[in-house]
Formats: C-alpha cells, sequence, structure tokens
C-alpha cells in the first residue's frame, strides 16, 4: 500500500500547506531550494581558505607592489654644503699668483705674449719701459683666500729691485734726493694682489688663469700677538734642572755633540739637525709655563709631571757668529730628571677666555716678511 509521502495530488486539487517535518541527520543531505547541505559545507570552507588566503597573501602582494613600483619624484633634495677646497688647488693659485708677479715685476715694451700665458688679455695692454729693468726679489704669499667658487685673491709680497739705474740728473742734490727714495723704496716690501681661476681639466689636472692684471695694495694688518702660557723670560740659571735639560738636548740637537736619545723621554722621537750647523750654544732665558716669580729652582717633581717652556739661545755658527734661535719644549720629569717630551712647532697660547666663541676667519694669512733697513 502507498504511503500518502508518494500520493499525487489530484489535478487542480488544492495543495495543502505542508507542515513543518522533522529532518534527521542521519539520513545524507537533504535539498533545500535547490541547494544541499554538502554543498553549504564546501562553499563556506572555501570561504575560509579564500580569506586566509588573502590574508598570508596580502603583505606579502603590499612589499612586492612597493619594490616594483617605479621611484616617485619626491621634494627636491638640498644639495651638500660645498667642502672646503683641496689644498693642492688653493697651493696652485698661489704658486701661479707668485710667477705671475715676477713676470709683471720685470716686463717691460714688448713682452706682452710672455703676460698673456697668465692673463690672456694683455696682448692689448700698453707696456712702458726696457724689459728686466726691475726685478722682483723673496716673492711670497701673505694672504690667500677664496672669494667665490673657483676663484682665488693670492697677496704675493716682493722686494723691487732696479737693474738698470737711470742716468743721474746733473743736479747732484736732486740725485741724492732720488737715490735716498729709491733705496727706501728698495728696501720695503711691496704687495700685488692676483684674482686667480682654478678649474679641473678634462684630464683631471688644474689648471689656473688669472683674472685681471696684478693690483698694487697695502701690507696686511699686522695683529697684536696672543698671550701664551709662558710665564716672564727670566734668565736660564746654570744650577736649575730645566736649563741643564735644554742645554744638553739642544747641544746635541743643533751641534751633534753626544747621543740625542738619552735626553728624550720615552716615545719621543726626534733626529738631530744634519749637518750640524752649529759649533755650540748658549741658553740665554727660559720663559717658564704658568711661572711668574724669579725664585731658583733646584728640584725635580714626580715622575710624570709635564711642563712647556720657551728657550732663548745664541748659536755659534761655523764662521764664528753666534745667531739667536727660540725653541718651544715640552719638558717631562722622569726618575728624578727632566727629559724633551717634545718639541713643539709654536709656543702655545693662553686660553682666551671666550675661547667656544672665536669668530673663524674666511682667509688664510701667512706672516708678513719684516722690513730691513
Amino acid at each position: 500500500m502507498k504511503s500518502a509521502w508518494n500520493r499525487r495530488p489530484a489535478k487542480n486539487a488544492a495543495v495543502p500547506e505542508a507542515e513543518p517535518q522533522d529532518w534527521d541527520i542521519d539520513e545524507g543531505p537533504q535539498d533545500v531550494a535547490g541547494w544541499s547541505t554538502g554543498a553549504q559545507a564546501n562553499t563556506a570552507a572555501a570561504i575560509r581558505w579564500t580569506a586566509w588566503g588573502l590574508l598570508v597573501l596580502g603583505p606579502l602582494l603590499g612589499a612586492f607592489a612597493y619594490l616594483s613600483a617605479p621611484a616617485q619624484a619626491g621634494p627636491a633634495q638640498r644639495k651638500p654644503a660645498p667642502t672646503a677646497p683641496a689644498a693642492t688647488g688653493a697651493q696652485g693659485a698661489a704658486g701661479f699668483a707668485q710667477l705671475f708677479v715676477a713676470a709683471f715685476i720685470s716686463a717691460g715694451e714688448g713682452d706682452q705674449g710672455e703676460l698673456a700665458a697668465y692673463y690672456p688679455d694683455a696682448t692689448s695692454l700698453r707696456l712702458e719701459g726696457p724689459s728686466d729693468r726691475r726685478r722682483g726679489e723673496q716673492l711670497t704669499v701673505v694672504r690667500l683666500r677664496q672669494t667665490d667658487e673657483g676663484i682665488w685673491s693670492v697677496t704675493v709680497a716682493a722686494r723691487i729691485t732696479d737693474t738698470k739705474p737711470a742716468a743721474k740728473p746733473a743736479d747732484s742734490h736732486q740725485a741724492d734726493d732720488k737715490d735716498e727714495a729709491k733705496a727706501a723704496a728698495a728696501q720695503a716690501v711691496r704687495y700685488f694682489q692676483v684674482p686667480v681661476a682654478t678649474a679641473t681639466t678634462a684630464g683631471g689636472a688644474s689648471g689656473y688663469t688669472a683674472l685681471a692684471m696684478p693690483a698694487e695694495v697695502a701690507a696686511p694688518e699686522r695683529i697684536e700677538a696672543p698671550g701664551l702660557v709662558y710665564g716672564p723670560m727670566r734668565p736660564a740659571l746654570p744650577a736649575d734642572p730645566r736649563t741643564q735639560a735644554v742645554t744638553e738636548f739642544l747641544t746635541a740637537y743643533l751641534t751633534g755633540a753626544g747621543e740625542l736619545d738619552r735626553y728624550l723621554a720615552p716615545g719621543t722621537n726626534l733626529a738631530p739637525v744634519a749637518p750640524a750647523p752649529y759649533t755650540g750654544i748658549a741658553v740665554d732665558t727660559l720663559a717658564i709655563e704658568g711661572e711668574k716669580g724669579t725664585e731658583p729652582v733646584t728640584t725635580v717633581p714626580d715622575d710624570g709631571t709635564t711642563l712647556r717652556l720657551l728657550v732663548a739661545l745664541r748659536a755659534t755658527g761655523h764662521d764664528e757668529v753666534r745667531v739667536p734661535l727660540t725653541y718651544a719644549l715640552t719638558l717631562k720629569a722622569r726618575a728624578g730628571r727632566w727629559e724633551i717630551a717634545s718639541l713643539d712647532g709654536a709656543p702655545s697660547p693662553a686660553a682666551a677666555p671666550n675661547a667656544g666663541t672665536a669668530p673663524s676667519t674666511a682667509s688664510s694669512t701667512a706672516p708678513t716678511p719684516a722690513s730691513t733697513s
């Protein structure tokens, strides 16, 4: 007998509303609105795995996109500040200016070509007087400063002597006055300022040219000497251990008498002047670091104590002429005696009150040569 479940309703018969049924999960998957519960489970699992895959691949894809994307134009990079020019460029400009000034001093009528080697526009100059009527001596650079990129202002000092004296006037008094004026001019140092341009050529070498003819200028301003760490100069007493130490050291250093190493502190390496220019020395005065009194000193402090001092002496040459010399030395105490720790390059200046705020200078100035009478 057929169950009611398999019985078909009559045609055109009203279909009664289906009552809710209880599903038995043991009976296997059932169809609901065209979907089975197995399909639903598979779909949910696929969605889950897809989500996990996206979570894992997301950072990897982002990193790949970042690395493979073309670089975007960012804000303009600030150019680094130009560094100080190489010392070779400055030295080359200085040497070039010295040669130019030497040629300029001795130039005369018809020497435009010689000057054009330094300043190309010199070919159109009007030069007067005979060539080589003057000569520049003791040429040296006393000031070197950079005015712009690749542009140097070089001041050259020179003594100028006449090689072809002019005929003396008939008036003897006038001749004497002119001779005196010439003598004074010859004794004075004159200064010439030269603008030099420098650049690197295609081959990597440095090239130079003058931007104008030399300009004669006043002597660089003399400055007041800075204070030093030493006390006043006082007589070098023979019983002072410091006098003994510097006398023995400088005798070996300048005359070659004795072994120099025996007067040096451990770790100090100095070689004597060779060939020895002097036959003897006499230490006259000393200026001791921090010392203001004149009381005699006959003892040596504890080992490791250092002391800076200035030594003024007279050195006797092979011609028996004594020459004044001054040395800045640093001494170090060891085993009850003073030894030479260093031969200093310059006297040590005293600490400035505002050493941290000392103004910087944009130029390099060499010592001004002293005039002699």
